[in-house]
């Protein structure tokens, strides 16, 4: 029989679909191999089995003289996973958050705003400690350089918690001398590296020197809205260790606590510090709460929430850094007393989302 082609451009004897057409066609059971097919993979798994014997040879007389395990690489580079703590999926959905799942996280991060909210207003009419000193100095660049160390160390989470700040407080802004931060107390939200000394306070003063002042650096022009004032001032407050967390807090205390007409413009999440070696869960907290990765999207579906709930967008930082803990996780107060919050905002947040 002539060879011929088929519909699929092949010898119709060797297409796996057409053949069957052809007169007298049977089909083989238990295909053997081809004596070619058979060397081939004698040779291939010899060749294996020699390199695989040299190289574990090899790496165990390596390992041997090194000391180590021939395992130790392999565990080293293991795959770590990190399970989050999360309610489970109980056919919760809102529009307003779409990534969550579960109502009763929908409820607890309504209780996040309402102690975010709480610290807020706090901070406008009654700040406690060091906050209330800032806000009653009465030489502002003194109160700033307090906000500063208060965002920059953050207070602890026990009773003392602005005992590591008072420390640093010791050595006055305008003496020019830089505190000694060894084995200062930090709090959860702090940017201080011990590896990196002073450096990002003495990059702080060279931010402020440049500027004139530190009043000059945070007040900007007059003609700019507080929302524009915070967005270009957590812009140049771009120094070397100090994160997006601490510069949006000491924008957000400045502003409540009157010092200087702030007001955020957005979370910025999209910001990064290299080499921090202090995490961040915010972003990945909104992108869980809001179901999506694009910055954009991420900073308008925030935007749109704060509006929904009728709160500062800057109410929401707080408010995800928290929520992030899990159900188990402690929450960050930040010098505040942990069982404060607004009623009123936690109301609202409930029924935005439908609860």
């Amino acid at each position: 029989m002539a060879p011929s082609f088929c519909r699929h451009n092949r010898f119709i004897q060797r297409c796996p679909i057409c053949r069957e057409t052809v007169p007298g066609y049977e089909e083989s059971h238990g295909p053997a191999k081809s004596r070619r097919e058979s060397g081939r993979t004698a040779s291939s798994g010899g060749a294996a089995q020699g390199i695989a014997g040299a190289s574990g040879g090899g790496g165990a007389r390596a390992a041997k003289r090194s000391g180590r395990s021939p395992h130790a690489r392999s565990s080293a580079h293991a795959l770590r996973v990190r399970r989050e703590q999360r309610f489970l999926d109980d056919g919760y959905r809102c529009e307003l958050a779409p990534g969550l799942r579960s109502s009763e996280d929908a409820r607890r991060f309504a209780e996040e705003v309402g102690f975010a909210a709480a610290r807020l207003a706090a901070l406008a009419a009654e700040p406690p400690s060091l906050y209330a000193q800032a806000r009653d100095e009465d030489d502002l660049e003194q109160a700033v350089w307090i906000c500063f160390l208060a965002a920059y160390l953050s207070p602890s989470q026990d009773e003392n918690s602005f005992e590591g700040i008072r420390r640093a407080l010791a050595c006055d802004w305008r003496s020019g001398e830089l505190p000694d931060l060894v084995d200062v107390p930090l709090g959860p939200r702090s940017s201080h590296d011990q590896a990196r000394g002073v450096q990002t306070l003495q990059a702080y003063r060279r931010f402020a020197e440049h500027a004139g002042s530190q009043q000059r650096a945070f007040a900007g022009e007059p003609e700019w809205s507080p929302q524009r004032r915070f967005e270009r001032v957590f812009e140049r407050l771009a120094l070397p260790g100090f994160g997006r967390v601490g510069r949006f807090d000491l924008l957000l205390t400045l502003g409540g606590l009157g010092l200087f007409d702030l007001e955020a413009d957005s979370l910025h999440l999209a910001t990064r510090t290299p080499g921090s070696v202090h995490p961040d869960p915010t972003p990945e907290a909104a992108k869980r709460m809001f179901g999506i990765g694009d910055q954009l999207l991420l900073e308008r579906r925030a935007l749109t929430l704060a509006d929904a709930l009728q709160i500062p967008i800057g109410t929401l930082d707080l408010a995800l850094w928290n929520w992030a803990a899990g159900p188990g996780g402690e929450r960050a107060t930040i010098g505040f007393d942990a069982r404060c919050g607004d009623e009123p905002t936690v109301q609202r947040t409930l029924a935005a989302l439908g609860l």
